[in-house]
């Protein structure tokens, strides 16, 4: 029933549903105690008419690229018209950042895409509430966490790339760079952009993922090298790529997604996988502890783990949770999976505090100031 309808009705068309006799004095306080009745009733039938079709309100906490969360949201809104969705969305490190902040009084019912390296250390802190999704045994076992009920279920990886503007290279001159240790050549002073690893889950994932291909030690003296030709640290991880497009900076680190999107929409890069190996996380859904909407957060969490869901991330990512969904890139190598480094993510949200304020120390005097 529509609002609109209900208010158009007045107490004579109620009483001619249930008499075509016209008003008189003989039978107006029979009438009128009828009417009261009927008007009881349909106020109590309104009234439990709203309350079965109120919605839900999830506040969800994201650090989803902004383009990707329209389709998210449809699908599952779609399939679930009585829930919906408050975002708050922000880069990785400040919204696991807020997270922390609030573990004494939560404000998320669940988080949808964060990077698992973060959700590692949420879990750590006792702060998500472990949830078997329904569909959970067609997830990739190394691509949610190992406890049984697991704490967090991934969704797609993300991983490093380069992104090289063809146009201003050849303005400058500069020679196209195929691995990390090109980056520290002298020719490349001041034209590289990359992500603050303390504000974006991309920026950390290549850090982490250098000191654990290299060594702590050789790990921070590439990144001593690579800061001489760094222009800029970002607090965005899709930045960079927008920055080499424009030919702000020629060279951008950022990741696949980004650097795909980008060269499919015109710009004028090459999208670069360093032969040595790429740093990647996992973007995860997780159910924070104490949702005062626990039953809808679930049904969130099955829907992040559907196929359905997995095919919606499979339109962004080359490597989906659920085997055989995702289909090759044209612009990424055939091998891309393969090319992902062995990385211990124990190990990375173990030791993020420490990483992140040594990085912190050596390198923030070239970062963007926050907005």
């Amino acid at each position: 029933m529509s609002g609109p309808v209900r208010q158009t009705i007045s107490p004579p068309c109620v009483l001619d549903a249930f008499s075509t006799q016209p008003f008189t004095d003989e039978g107006h306080h029979e009438k009128t105690k009828l009417f009261s009745l009927f008007a009881s009733v349909i106020g109590a039938g309104m009234l439990f008419s709203a309350q079965a079709h109120a919605a839900t309100t999830l506040t969800v906490y994201t650090a989803l690229e902004a383009d990707q969360i329209k389709a998210y949201q449809a699908a599952f809104h779609k399939a679930n018209p009585d829930i919906e969705i408050k975002w708050v969305r922000d880069s990785t490190g400040i919204v696991t950042a807020k997270l922390l902040a609030e573990k004494a009084n939560p404000q998320a019912d669940v988080i949808w895409g964060l990077a698992a390296t973060s959700l590692a250390l949420l879990d750590k802190e006792g702060m998500l509430m472990p949830y078997a999704p329904q569909g959970l045994s067609a997830i990739d076992a190394k691509y949610r966490s190992a406890a049984n009920p697991p704490a967090w279920v991934g969704m797609d990886v993300w991983a490093s790339a380069i992104c090289f503007n063809t146009v201003e290279a050849q303005k400058q001159g500069l020679p196209k760079p195929t691995s990390w240790a090109d980056l520290t050549k002298p020719v490349y002073a001041g034209k590289i952009v990359m992500p603050n690893p303390a504000s974006s889950g991309t920026g950390y994932l290549d850090v982490s993922a250098w000191l654990q291909m290299m060594g702590e030690d050789k790990g921070w003296a590439y990144m001593d090298a690579l800061h001489k030709n760094i222009g800029q640290y970002t607090h965005s991880g899709s930045k960079p790529c927008k920055q080499a497009a424009t030919g702000e900076f020629p060279i951008g680190i950022a990741f696949e997604y980004r650097a795909v999107k980008t060269k499919k929409e015109g710009a004028p890069i090459d999208v670069i996988l360093p032969s040595e190996g790429l740093g990647w996380d996992i973007e995860a859904t997780a159910i924070v502890k104490g949702s005062k909407h626990l039953e809808a957060a679930k049904k969130l969490a099955d829907f992040s783990a559907s196929k359905e869901a997995m095919a919606l991330y499979e339109k962004n990512f080359a490597v989906v949770a659920i085997p055989g969904v995702a289909k090759p890139d044209e612009l990424l190598s055939a091998d891309y999976e393969k090319r992902l480094i062995k990385n211990d993510f124990t190990w990375a949200s173990t030791n993020r505090d420490r990483i992140l304020t040594e990085w912190s120390k050596r390198y923030e005097s070239k970062s963007e100031k926050k907005q």
